[in-house]
């Protein structure tokens, strides 16, 4: 059965991984975005809203899931994170092959999955492409984030894989330390060498 060639699309926090995402979509590509599923999964009347609550309760309220009380209450706990990935991961799985049914006529797709190779995502997909910009850039975005501290950063980086494994294990790498004009236009070429390769 044909179907689209799959582009995996990573970086870690703060690299600007949303941004291209956003430019892929742009050239008319169709986007899967993991982290938005979990969102939908998770608000008021989500699908995994009930199994959450069992499984760490006072962690969801009136507006479903809670994300900063569920935070605390696995941040740092490996068990307790692998219990919540085996409640999230199965069901944006579900949500990622009704996607490629959907898209079955396109030439491209892009999953956006921020932890493609911790999770073994990037076995699923045919072309890697790595968002990646020098750390001082990286952390000074994360920084300016609201609630962010040193030592969350330090944390959150400490749990992925780090840049330079991300690049070398790249079918393409998308630089974002410079200007958005030139990240675009990075992202353009990149889809035209894509598409003419399937030609």
């Amino acid at each position: 059965m044909k179907r689209p060639r799959i582009i995996g699309l990573t970086g870690s926090i703060g690299m600007g991984k949303s941004t291209v995402a956003a430019m892929f979509a742009d050239e008319g590509i169709p986007v899967f975005d993991a982290d938005a599923v979990v969102h939908e999964l998770q608000k008021e009347g989500g699908a995994l809203v009930p199994e959450i609550e069992s499984a760490f309760p006072g962690t969801t309220g009136v507006r479903g899931v809670d994300r900063k009380a569920l935070g605390a209450a696995v941040f740092g706990d490996r068990d307790k994170l692998a219990r919540l990935e085996s409640i999230v991961h199965p069901a944006v799985a579900n949500q990622r092959t009704a996607f490629l049914r959907e898209h079955a006529d396109a030439d491209l797709v892009l999953f956006d999955i921020p932890l493609l190779f911790e999770k073994g995502g990037d076995k699923g997909v045919d072309t890697i492409v790595v968002v990646s910009s020098p750390y001082n850039i990286q952390r000074d975005r994360v920084l300016a984030r609201p609630g962010m501290t040193a030592e969350k950063f330090d944390q959150i980086i400490a749990l992925q894989t780090n840049d330079a494994d991300k690049r070398a294990r790249a079918d393409f790498i998308i630089e974002t330390g410079q200007s958005l004009d030139e990240t675009r236009r990075n992202v353009h070429e990149l889809v035209k060498k894509l598409r003419a390769g399937l030609a």
